[in-house]
């Protein structure tokens, strides 16, 4: 098999995280690579999880191969949605490529471990256009999913929620960003167009929706009396150079009441032992995932995903998901791969993250941008 005069080539692992996570790059963009040139290396099983098999995959043509794993990882670049475990990392031989959604603002630790391992990196989070627009995302969906099982579980712990005669459903969203204005339009349509409609018929009154920014939520007793009519509070902040301090301490969530559901879409993780240190935004919630993220009082999740060392005594019922676009695993892994093409014939063309330039063309500057050599300096 004929690979590309510069050398390129492109390994696509499965994306083995927990057993409700389906995603994995489709045919149709390893149809698009190849068509650039460029060899694929895919780990068998691929796409399986959306009910795609080995040969949907070598039907693109021959510049696909099925391989095992580790074949997948050896390749020039390393391409994976979400971050695989550090414990793989070292499959990556040293100055290629890992490109995957690094967050390197709030993982310090996969930063250092990175530049340990010799390994070049280009975050797919960090790819970004001139004016600091997002090029691979699918915010809305983050807002939409998240937003939806929020209120899908309002129903089960608010009684009040189909009553005629109950107030707004008053709902605070803590961040003004992106995810927070799509999760403003989803607050207002109870996250679901049907139940929207469906309420709507019903006669039932709408929901109140109120965004808090980062300089009124330091304000303990706004958010005192914010939070004590809140039904929904959703944490859509972004916090890359203050994510060692919650934005919701938790001793403040006593104010919530008890029907009250927390709805995390901004899922940063406990880093205790970086410097500085990752904390949740919201102190003591739990971490849920495809498999699981209604995550009640008593679930063990309290207990098994946060420190001991984090005050969790306080609690409400939260909804969480590292991946809440994975609920609709095709359909976001079409748009992500639709994003990302135009960014990979940048990269080809370059011959690769060493050949990038700070002032090359659109998707070149976005590419340098996402760079660990650019992060580190």
């Amino acid at each position: 098999m004929t690979q590309r005069q510069n050398g390129l080539t492109l390994g696509l692992p499965r994306m083995l995280c927990e057993p409700g996570e389906k995603r994995d790059f489709l045919p149709s963009f390893v149809r698009e690579v190849v068509a650039m040139g460029v060899q694929v290396t895919i780990e068998s099983a691929l796409g399986s999880g959306m009910g795609f098999s080995d040969t949907d995959y070598t039907a693109v043509g021959p510049g696909v191969r099925i391989s095992d794993r580790a074949s997948a990882y050896e390749q020039e670049v390393v391409l994976v949605l979400r971050c695989p475990d550090m414990s793989e990392w070292p499959l990556i031989r040293q100055g290629k490529t890992l490109m995957s959604m690094l967050h390197f603002p709030t993982r310090p630790n996969r930063v250092q471990k990175l530049q340990e391992l010799g390994l070049e990196a280009l975050s797919l989070d960090s790819m970004e256009d001139d004016g600091g627009n997002r090029l691979v995302e699918n915010l809305a969906d983050v807002a939409w999913n998240g937003v939806k099982a929020a209120f899908d579980t309002l129903e089960k712990t608010y009684e009040q929620l189909t009553q005629p005669d109950r107030p707004p459903v008053r709902v605070t969203v803590l961040g003004s960003g992106r995810v927070g204005k799509h999760a403003v339009e989803a607050s207002v349509k109870y996250g679901d167009l049907d139940r929207n409609r469906d309420f709507a018929e019903r006669g039932l009154p709408g929901v109140e929706v109120v965004t808090v920014g980062r300089n009124l939520s330091t304000r303990w007793e706004y958010m005192r009396d914010r939070l004590l009519v809140t039904d929904i509070l959703v944490d859509a902040t972004y916090r890359p150079e203050g994510s060692s301090k919650p934005v919701i301490p938790n001793v403040w969530i006593a104010w919530l009441p008890q029907h009250a559901v927390i709805c995390d879409l901004n899922v940063d993780p406990y880093e205790l032992n970086a410097d500085p240190p990752t904390v949740r935004s919201v102190e003591g919630i739990p971490a849920g995932n495809l498999d699981r993220y209604v995550l009640f009082p008593d679930d063990p999740a309290w207990n098994t995903t946060v420190p001991a060392e984090i005050p969790n005594a306080n609690r409400r019922t939260v909804v969480s998901c590292y991946s809440w676009p994975g609920v609709f695993p095709e359909r976001c892994m079409d748009k992500y791969g639709r994003q990302l093409i135009p960014l990979f014939e940048a990269l080809v063309a370059r011959g690769g993250p060493q050949g990038l330039r700070s002032d090359g063309s659109f998707f070149e500057r976005a590419l340098w941008r996402s760079s660990l050599r650019r992060w580190t300096k």
